[in-house]
């Protein structure tokens, strides 16, 4: 039987769903277009929020990790748009 703590939603779900949805959407880009070079921001939007929701969650792996693909994604954008 689950107890009620594990049977309970994470809060900000549609943030994680938002994020979600956007790094599909960059991965979708990357493969069909590379060339665009949309999809970085996609990712970027997608992990910056997805680095939100790990702190609001206190997930300090996805903390790291989606800050980290988060600073990849702003120095990629700076160094072909710059």
């Amino acid at each position: 039987m689950l107890s009620l703590k594990e049977s309970q939603k994470k809060p900000y779900q549609f943030l994680a769903w938002i994020s979600t949805i956007s790094i599909l959407i960059g991965a979708i880009l990357a493969s069909l277009c590379p060339e665009l070079y949309m999809h970085h921001f996609f990712f970027l939007f997608g992990n910056g929020i997805l680095a939100i929701t790990a702190f609001l969650w206190k997930e300090n792996s996805l903390l790291v990790l989606n800050t980290g693909l988060f600073l990849v994604y702003v120095i990629g954008i700076c160094y072909e748009y710059f």
